[in-house]
C-alpha cells in the first residue's frame, strides 16, 4: 500500500504538515496478516505501531492465563506501549492482529521528540488514554458485577463490531483464553446465548442474530 501526505493527512486531519512529512520520512509501513504477534510481553520496543486499516487485539499475561484489554483501531496506538517507551521499561502486553493489517512503525527516538513538539500528536494519545481508561473502567465493572453470560455476549457484540461483521470466526477455546474462563464454561453459555435467539453457531462460526 502506498501512504503519500494526502492519505495521512486525511487519517490525521489535525497533525501539522511538518508532522505528516516526519511520519513519512521516518515510519516504517507494514502489512500483517491477521493472528500474527505485533508486540511481545517483556519486550524493549524499538519501534511505537499506529494503526493504518485493521485490528490490533492488546491482552495483558500472568503465567498461562491471558486477558484481552482492548483493540486498537485505525488511527489508534498502543497506550501502554507508549508508556513503556517513556519509561524505557519492558513491554507488559502483548499485541497480535484481530484481522490483516496495515500498521506504520516509527522509531521510539522520533516518538519521544514529536510528543515535545507537536501539540497534535500529544493530543492524540491524551486521547487515546482517556479512551483505554474508560475501556479498562468497564471491564473492571464487567468482571467484579456482570454475569458472565452477559460479558461473553457483549464481548461478541463488541468483536461484531469491531469487524463489521455477524458472523465472526472464533472457536470455544479462544473466547475461553481471552475472558478468561474455562472452554467448557463458554460452550454451555453460548448453548444458552443460542436457545434465548441471541446468536446461532457452527463450526468455528458464531452469528450474532
Amino acid at each position: 500500500m502506498d501512504i503519500d501526505f494526502r492519505f495521512l493527512k486525511n487519517k490525521f486531519p489535525s497533525f501539522e504538515k511538518k508532522l505528516i512529512k516526519d511520519m513519512l520520512s521516518n515510519g516504517v509501513t507494514k502489512e500483517v496478516p491477521k493472528g500474527m504477534e505485533v508486540i511481545r510481553h517483556g519486550q524493549y520496543l524499538k519501534m511505537l505501531p499506529v494503526v493504518i486499516s485493521g485490528v490490533v487485539k492488546v491482552y495483558s499475561q500472568y503465567e498461562d492465563k491471558e486477558f484481552l484489554l482492548y483493540y486498537i483501531q485505525p488511527n489508534e496506538s498502543c497506550i501502554m506501549s507508549l508508556s513503556a517507551v517513556l519509561k524505557n521499561s519492558p513491554s507488559r502486553i502483548y499485541a497480535t492482529t484481530g484481522t490483516d493489517a496495515i500498521i506504520m512503525m516509527f522509531p521510539v527516538d522520533n516518538v519521544k521528540k514529536w510528543i515535545k513538539e507537536y501539540p497534535s500528536f500529544n493530543s492524540l494519545f491524551y486521547s487515546l488514554y482517556d479512551e483505554r481508561y474508560s475501556d479498562l473502567i468497564e471491564t473492571l465493572n464487567n468482571v467484579l458485577f456482570e454475569k458472565l453470560d452477559k460479558r461473553i455476549y457483549e464481548y461478541l457484540l463488541e468483536k461484531s463490531k469491531v469487524s463489521g461483521l455477524k458472523k465472526i470466526k472464533i472457536t470455544h477455546k479462544i473466547i475461553a483464553l481471552e475472558m478468561g474462563t474455562a472452554r467448557e464454561v463458554v460452550s454451555r453459555i453460548l448453548k444458552k446465548l443460542e436457545n434465548n435467539n441471541k446468536i446461532t453457531q457452527e463450526k468455528g462460526i458464531v452469528e450474532i442474530i
